[in-house]
C-alpha cells in the first residue's frame, strides 16, 4: 500500500444490502468497482492513494493469509470473523492459518477456511504491523508465497522445489499402506500376516 494505512469494512448501500470496501483516509472504495476501474484505466503516471488500492487487488491472486498474533496474550482477541472472513474471501483469500483466535464461526463465509489457536467471543482493536515478511506460526515458519498444505489437522510449509514430486510421493505411500489395510482387514490377520504384508509393502517403490 505504498506506506498508506487503510482499512477493510463493509457499508449500507442507499436501496439496501451492504457492500466491501477499502477504507483510505476518510475515503470508502467499493472493491468491485476499484478492480474494474483499474483494469479498464490506461493510466501509467504517479499513483495516488486510489490507484494503490487498485494496484493491489489487481495482484491480488487466489491465496492463503498466515497471520501471526504477537500480543502479549496471543488470541486473546479475535482479528477473524463473519466481516474479515468475508472481505478477504471477495478479495481472492481462500483461508487463513494463524496461532491467533477467530470468532462468529457460523456466520464465517461460506467457502473460507481457517485455522487458529481457538474461538473467543470478542474481537479486538487489532493493529497491522508488518505484511509480506516471515510470521511464526506454533513453530511453522512462513515466508511470504511459501506453500502451505492445511487442513483439519494442521498446516505444513512444504519446500516449492518438492512440489512437483508430490503426486509420485504420495502414490508410493498410498499403495504401500493399501497393501497393510487390506491384510489388516482381511479375516484371520495375525502377526505373521502382519509381517508379510509389511515385506510387500517396502518392496514398493
Amino acid at each position: 500500500m505504498n506506506g498508506s494505512a487503510f482499512k477493510l469494512a463493509t457499508f449500507a448501500k442507499p436501496g439496501g444490502g451492504s457492500f466491501a470496501a477499502i477504507v483510505l483516509d476518510d475515503t470508502a472504495i467499493d472493491l468491485a468497482a476499484a478492480q474494474t476501474a483499474y483494469r479498464a484505466s490506461a493510466r501509467k503516471g504517479a499513483l495516488s492513494s486510489a490507484d494503490s488500492i487498485q494496484g493491489l487487488l489487481e495482484d491480488w491472486d487466489a491465496n492463503f493469509a498466515v497471520l501471526q498474533d504477537i500480543d502479549d496474550r496471543p488470541g486473546f482477541g479475535a482479528f477473524w470473523g463473519e466481516v474479515q472472513s468475508t472481505l478477504h474471501l471477495a478479495l481472492g483469500v481462500q483461508g487463513c492459518v494463524t496461532n491467533g483466535s477467530f470468532r462468529d464461526v457460523e456466520a464465517l463465509a461460506t467457502g473460507f477456511q481457517i485455522i487458529g489457536g481457538g474461538v473467543r467471543p470478542s474481537h479486538a482493536h487489532v493493529h497491522m504491523v508488518q505484511m509480506c515478511c516471515e510470521v511464526n506460526v506454533f513453530g511453522m515458519l512462513v515466508k511470504h508465497d511459501d506453500v502451505i498444505h492445511a487442513d483439519v489437522h494442521g498446516a505444513v510449509v512444504i519446500p516449492a522445489d518438492a512440489v512437483k514430486a508430490l503426486p509420485d510421493a504420495i502414490a508410493v505411500i498410498a499403495r504401500r499402506e493399501k497393501v497393510i489395510l487390506d491384510a489388516a482387514r482381511t479375516p484371520g490377520f495375525n502377526k505373521v500376516k502382519l509381517r508379510e504384508a509389511l515385506k510387500r509393502a517396502s518392496e514398493i517403490h
